[in-house]
């Protein structure tokens, strides 16, 4: 999934989410920070609300049973997997993956996991820390083979 794929797919829940959180379009566009306009015709399917904007609905509306029905969990590790695509940074610990993940592999302490909705993947030190996130699985084993070397 790329960043495009993604924002299609969160444009098509958009009504959804604000429903579920019992907003009308003025509320939920202000949220967002667009406008009721723009906001209407992305839920008819005319205009997407972008990056930027999906980025910020994800993020706001993290609890939503919608967005973790529609992605297999916690989005916002989806949107940071897309933006730190060919970034490399210092993730936080997570909860080890009980619920979405499935594990791949398991090597030198490394766990590679995929979240089985959104199909993307992460590798897990031995501290439950992400290391790495990726929808390319390729990509994922060459940066653990990478990880494997170094110690």
């Amino acid at each position: 999934m790329d960043r495009n794929e993604f924002v299609d797919k969160c444009n098509k829940i958009l009504k959804l989410i604000r429903t579920e959180y019992g907003l009308t379009q003025d509320e939920m566009a202000a949220i967002l920070g667009i406008s009721k306009k723009t906001l209407v015709e992305s839920e008819k399917g005319r205009r997407s609300i972008g990056w930027t904007e999906t980025a910020c609905l994800i993020t706001i509306f993290s609890g939503s049973n919608v967005i973790q029905n529609e992605f297999g969990g916690e989005a916002s590790d989806m949107v940071r997997a897309l933006a730190f695509k060919d970034i490399k940074v210092d993730y936080p610990m997570t909860m080890g993956g009980k619920i979405w993940w499935k594990i791949v592999q398991e090597a030198d302490g490394y766990v590679v996991q995929q979240n089985i909705i959104s199909q993307h993947y992460r590798i897990l030190d031995s501290e439950d820390r992400r290391l790495f996130s990726s929808f390319d699985k390729n990509e994922v084993m060459e940066y653990l083979e990478g990880l494997r070397k170094v110690r």
